[in-house]
């Protein structure tokens, strides 16, 4: 397996020319990164379900963890998950949340001192961050299904439940918690520093995709906090829906990088591969697939590119963002489904990049929102009808 991508360039709609000069020169500097390093070193972690702390050490480094945070244009930052992404999902998966969720929830709604305290570290990978938002029993409705409780005592809260499905959840410093606060029954968010007693992160393993990012169920037994640690600006539900609308579409440039991988890994083996005395890339029915692959990225980085248009006009809404998540995601399964067909029996072995490329986008298409609960958010903004309750 070669981290080189074969020329010609696969970006035919020129999509980084849309960039500033300067996030054009630090967007290929840090590209290069991705593919010389944290492609050909992820497949290890991915098949071994092991977190490369040394690697993330570097994306740190780097500034990946201030994304959110750095002034960065939206498209940039867009543009650093899909290339993270081609590189590997499951580190583009971490730094997303980091940025989107973690170090994005704590410099809109932390305190000033729950600031100072932890966006230094957060942004240089020095520590880690999770957010604990889904429940063993409530997925796509948490929102009023949430059951995990936050009960005011002298000086604090005792928090009491359990979360599932927790990226970074083992190796978290601190845990973006939400419970319900048991006098008002609203929706509130907690910094929990997991060295609390009471805490327990149980790693969650066998996954079929997403196997370097270390998902967890937390379980939270009556864990005191202070009563500092409560975010003053998450003092309902509402105050991260728009974080929350964010971080879903962020999944659509995962979507879009899945897709670059793909088609890098297809027609490399395209190309590379003799059949019947010429090589593979010569064939109609391999020409076919390597040119709906590299169409379906193409579309699903239009959709992303615009989503970025809306955000920096402060005109996003969550429909779109359903809409862009559900569509990308569903065209990133067509696209790594003929990537795998494309290699053959070598499709099937995750050290080839096909295989390994299926499994993730199989966690794309489901988490931020199931493909099915997104459409039905866009059906419900298209008919003004609501499908669920």
């Amino acid at each position: 397996m070669s981290a080189e991508v074969p020329f010609p360039e696969a970006d035919l709609l020129h999509v980084v020319e849309l960039l500033s000069p300067e996030e054009r020169l630090r967007y290929q500097r840090l590209r290069r990164f991705f593919q010389d390093r944290v492609r050909p070193e992820s497949i290890d972690f991915w098949n071994r379900e092991e977190f490369p702390f040394d690697l993330v050490k570097e994306l740190g480094n780097l500034g990946l963890g201030r994304l959110q945070i750095d002034g960065s244009s939206a498209l940039f930052k867009g543009l650093m998950y899909t290339e993270l992404a081609r590189a590997d999902v499951s580190l583009s998966a971490l730094v997303g949340i980091h940025n989107e969720l973690v170090v994005g929830m704590i410099h809109a709604l932390g305190s000033a001192a729950q600031r100072a305290r932890w966006l230094g570290p957060l942004g240089s990978f020095a520590a880690f961050g999770a957010f604990a938002l889904t429940e063993p029993d409530h997925g796509s409705d948490i929102a009023g299904g949430l059951s995990t409780v936050a009960q005011r005592v002298d000086g604090g809260w005792l928090l009491n439940g359990a979360k599932r499905w927790i990226g970074a959840g083992t190796i978290a410093d601190v845990s973006l918690v939400w419970a319900r606060d048991a006098e008002d029954g609203a929706i509130k968010g907690f910094l929990v520093e997991t060295d609390r007693p009471g805490f327990v992160a149980s790693k969650i393993n066998h996954k079929i995709g997403l196997r370097i990012m270390q998902n967890a169920d937390l379980a939270f037994d009556d864990v005191w906090i202070p009563e500092q640690n409560l975010l003053p600006g998450a003092s309902t539900f509402a105050a991260a829906n728009d974080l929350l609308r964010d971080s879903r579409a962020w999944v659509g440039w995962q979507a879009a990088g899945i897709q670059l991988a793909a088609f890098d890994v297809a027609r490399a083996h395209a190309l590379s591969r003799q059949q019947f005395g010429k090589p593979l890339a010569k064939f109609q029915l391999v020409q076919l697939p390597l040119s709906e692959i590299l169409g379906n990225a193409q579309a699903s980085l239009a959709l992303m590119i615009q989503f970025a248009r809306l955000q920096e006009d402060g005109q996003a809404e969550m429909a779109q963002a359903a809409m862009v998540k559900a569509t990308t995601t569903r065209l990133a399964r067509a696209s790594v489904a003929a990537c795998r067909s494309l290699l053959g029996g070598n499709g099937i072995v995750s050290d080839y990049e096909g295989a390994k490329l299926f499994g993730d986008a199989e966690v794309l298409y489901s988490y931020e929102g199931t493909y099915e609960i997104n459409s039905l958010i866009v059906g419900r903004a298209v008919t003004g009808m609501g499908a669920f309750v």
